[in-house]
């Protein structure tokens, strides 16, 4: 494994010790921003894992973060993917609505099991479940009991 060496501006130190010191930033950041400052004073990358009591390899990839794309890259998480988003603004201002309409005929009230099969109706078939037509109305702070 080749060894990375880490180079900090006068600024970036300055960034990284007022993180450490502000005492309100995550742990995690506060993690990396000691892996910087240590190896910027040229210690080996096995001293800081033992020195701050964490893994090589995550010494390792924060020193690569930072100099694949800078402090910021090398602090933060990336987004992560995550499940796409299945209903739009348009589909729960509809779930809204026919929560506030009158109930089917036969019945006294909505049920949420009742609205997540009209909102297939009405959205053209698309399967929304119960459970997210309950968060919807609970987003919204409607209660149908």
């Amino acid at each position: 494994m080749e060894r990375i060496k880490i180079t900090l501006t006068k600024k970036e130190i300055d960034q990284l010790q007022s993180l450490i010191k502000k005492g309100v930033t995550k742990a995690r950041i506060i993690n990396r921003s000691r892996i910087l400052l240590l190896a910027n004073k040229q210690k080996a990358s096995k001293d800081i894992a033992d020195i701050l009591d964490i893994g090589r390899i995550t010494v390792a990839r924060i020193k690569k973060k930072y100099v694949e794309g800078g402090l910021k890259y090398a602090l933060e998480d990336m987004p992560r993917p995550g499940q796409p988003i299945k209903i739009t603004d348009k589909d729960k201002a509809e779930i809204i609505a026919a929560a506030c309409s009158n109930a089917p005929k036969g019945r006294k009230r909505w049920t949420v099991r009742l609205l997540a099969q009209e909102t297939k109706k009405m959205l053209n078939g698309k399967s929304i479940s119960r459970e997210s037509v309950r968060l919807v109305l609970k987003k919204a702070k409607l209660n149908l009991g």
